[in-house]
């Protein structure tokens, strides 16, 4: 049995609004690039993040946990969670581990002797921004493991801006550019695939239950 062939009679059940909406977001995504929070304190910062991420059309977000622990505040999110892949990890260590293993250089979002700026940066090569805490910073760990250093360029008094506020510049900057090149960025046909399964999942409330009628009728 074909998963074309589920996936269009669970399709069925969405309205055509629905259906259209799924295909034109999951056009748009990518993995091309990723981001990495590492143990923001303010939850609203994280939330934020998140939903930057979906805005600009990023599938997956990374968070570090390894000294601040809190759930997604959903309010500031606006459901962005639903929509987008959270990858969570227990310390900075096994993120940075995972992500290299994924083929990602580790971009330094911090002011530094060989940083880049932001106009600068090659979007050529699969990338992960880590944002780190809000006084602090990113860590010594991100900062010996980074492939490059990135700064948003600034000509005021004030010489930082807000985690999430930075992440949402670097990313309508990237990925806008992004779209204009000729980088194969658009998510992969089985992640594609997938998605279109994850979101029909989330969206219908009796999925389990249909796909167990069309298995049996379908057996």
């Amino acid at each position: 049995m074909s998963d074309l062939k589920l996936l269009e009679h669970l399709e069925s059940y969405l309205t055509e609004n629905r259906r259209e909406r799924f295909k034109s977001v999951l056009a748009q995504r990518t993995k091309h690039f990723t981001v990495a929070t590492e143990d923001v304190y303010q939850l609203h910062n994280t939330s934020a993040v998140i939903r930057s991420c979906d805005v600009f059309g990023i599938q997956e977000v990374n968070i570090v946990e390894e000294v601040n622990s809190k759930r997604i505040d959903r309010e500031i999110a606006m459901g962005a969670q639903k929509w987008v892949d959270l990858n969570r990890y227990h310390t900075t260590k096994s993120c940075i581990e995972d992500l290299r293993a994924k083929g990602y250089q580790i971009v330094a979002t911090s002011p530094h002797a060989e940083d880049c700026d932001l106009i600068d940066f090659d979007i050529t090569k699969p990338s992960c921004f880590f944002f780190g805490r809000e006084t602090e910073g990113l860590s010594e760990r991100v900062l010996e493991e980074a492939d490059c250093f990135l700064k948003i360029p600034m000509v005021g008094f004030t010489e930082s801006l807000n985690i999430s506020v930075s992440a949402a510049i670097i990313l309508q900057y990237v990925t806008s550019k992004l779209r204009k090149s000729k980088i194969n960025w658009q998510l992969s046909e089985d992640d594609y695939l997938e998605k279109r399964f994850d979101w029909i999942k989330k969206t219908l409330k009796d999925y389990d239950a249909i796909v167990e009628r069309y298995m049996a009728a379908n057996d």
